[in-house]
């Protein structure tokens, strides 16, 4: 389970403002790369909510969305994405670092240190430390991927009434089977990542 380990370490006991930041999305064959920045309180927060604050991939959606409408109330967030158009010209790495910048930007204030999830570092305003799987390590980052998922599922599911056939409401744009055939069925929309093999293909098959 995550700690406040990272947190301490990098000084939040003697009054340094630590933010945590991951992202969701990165292996979609659709829409964007989104990612949070959150800032704790970690005295003030609910003990309750401790021991249930988890990677976000370990919990279930209405789980991921209780723990979402808590932090709304116990922690300062921001939330930046990247689009498929940005996806694919830059690649997803990048566009995930851009999306993690982005939402570092949208907490409207530059923290003495950043807690990230991964391993490559996005150009930020404050010192970093990268956690390989941070989001089962730090309470914080494992936060910022709840944060990030849940806003990232419901935009897929928004953008599911707009394209019906790819199962976006409940495949949130992965590469699943249901996704795949209506990809050879009726080709990609103007949200599917064109730099993506598996709708690259697609297109050359359709050409």
């Amino acid at each position: 389970m995550p700690d406040f380990t990272y947190e301490r370490k990098a000084g939040v006991g003697e009054g340094r403002i630590v933010v945590g930041i991951d992202e969701a999305g990165r292996g979609p064959l659709a829409g964007p790369v989104v990612a949070a920045a959150v800032l704790l309180d970690f005295r003030k927060f609910p003990r309750s909510l401790r021991t249930k604050v988890d990677d976000s991939k370990k919990l279930t959606p209405e789980m991921r969305a209780h723990l979402y409408d808590r932090l709304q109330n116990h922690a300062q967030i921001g939330v930046g994405m990247a689009s498929c158009i940005e996806i694919d010209r830059i690649n997803i790495l990048r566009a995930s670092l851009l999306a993690m910048r982005r939402a570092l930007d949208a907490l409207g204030l530059i923290p003495d240190h950043a807690l990230v999830d991964g391993t490559v570092r996005p150009d930020l305003p404050c010192s970093s430390t990268l956690i390989i799987e941070g989001d089962g390590k730090s309470f914080s980052v494992a936060a910022a991927s709840i944060v990030a998922k849940v806003v990232r599922d419901r935009l897929m599911q928004a953008m599911a009434g707009y394209h019906p056939e790819y199962g976006w409401d409940h495949n949130a744009g992965y590469s699943t089977p249901e996704h795949l055939g209506a990809l050879a069925r009726f080709g990609p929309c103007l949200q599917h990542r064109r730099s993506f093999r598996s709708v690259r293909e697609t297109l050359l098959v359709r050409a």
